[in-house]
């Protein structure tokens, strides 16, 4: 099956569930096609944790759901070991880790030591514990949400796990005729509850495949590397983008080609995908608050100030 139609099945099927928010659920799937991870930052109630579950009920996968909350261990994400009377020796006893797709619900509700339990696997698709090394299983994929807007009994989220998110996205509240379709819809029963799969683990693992081949040119590394660099030199940001954003920024415009049904990237592309990829690992300083600018402007001042190239 050709990915396009793939994407479509996948992106339509979601759709069931979120009304209204095509671009959202397409960032996700391009999240997914490029092996990345996704923070869904939103207010209560506008469909973070139903989308993520919808997404996962759209493949045909392992899938784990994990409410983070104080008490929360490494251990619950994980694993651990027990000892058997039986065998007389310590056994592994996997966590929810294990799974294709993890949705991480409320992810700033937890502790930083547990929520640094997912920095291994988000990188590096295994987890270590007592000393031994497990992969986990492909496709891999952390949907994570949280609140923005809370100030109590929330941890803030540390660098290097904002920087492991390939994107940031948001939904927001949907427009008057999108909010009354949604109550007719969820009136009986929510959709979610019926929604089967509509690709399987092969489909994504092709599509992610697919991804990889779509041609780059060096003009456009060129591009993306420019970009990051523009963040890191402004005057309003104390910590600029790495350079694993260039990396991921990149794939995720190959991914976004794919998804136009392009076998090559379009400075557009970098241009489309900068925001979502850059804005949540840019540490903005004190001068920026004084004068009000957000990530948001820094990645528009980098955009304003970086050559576009041409063919």
């Amino acid at each position: 099956m050709a990915a396009e139609n793939v994407i479509n099945k996948i992106i339509n099927n979601v759709e069931k569930v979120i009304i209204g928010k095509r671009y959202a659920i397409e960032l996700s799937v391009v999240s997914l096609l490029c092996r990345g991870h996704v923070l869904i930052e939103d207010v209560p109630g506008t469909g973070k944790t139903s989308m993520a579950a919808a997404l996962a009920k759209s493949l045909n996968c392992s899938f784990q759901r994990i409410q983070f909350t104080p008490d929360i261990m490494p251990s619950d994400v994980v694993g651990f070991s027990v000892f058997s009377p039986k065998t007389q020796e310590f056994e592994y006893r996997r966590g929810v880790i294990f799974s294709n797709i993890l949705l991480v619900d409320e992810i700033n509700r937890t502790s930083p030591k547990t929520q640094s339990s997912l920095l291994e696997a988000m990188e590096e698709k295994q987890v270590s514990v007592d000393g031994v090394t497990y992969k986990l299983a492909e496709p891999f994929m952390v949907l994570a949400t949280q609140n923005p807007v809370e100030n109590f009994g929330v941890y803030p989220l540390p660098e290097a796990q904002m920087d492991r998110f390939l994107m940031r996205i948001s939904l927001g509240y949907p427009n008057f005729q999108e909010e009354s379709s949604m109550i007719t819809r969820f009136n009986a029963k929510s959709p979610l509850a019926s929604l089967t799969p509509v690709a399987e683990i092969a489909d994504v693992v092709g599509m992610q495949n697919a991804v990889e081949k779509i041609y780059v040119d060096e003009k456009i590394n060129n591009y993306v590397v420019a970009l990051v660099t523009h963040t890191r030199k402004n005057e309003f940001v104390a910590l600029g983008a790495s350079p694993r954003a260039s990396i991921n920024l990149c794939k995720a415009a190959q991914a976004w080609a794919l998804c136009q049904q392009r076998n090559y990237v379009l400075p557009d592309d970098v241009i489309k995908m900068s925001h979502h990829v850059l804005a949540h690992r840019i540490m903005l300083n004190q001068e920026s608050r004084l004068k009000k600018i957000t990530q948001g402007s820094v990645i528009e001042m980098a955009l304003n100030g970086t050559k576009v190239p041409s063919a």
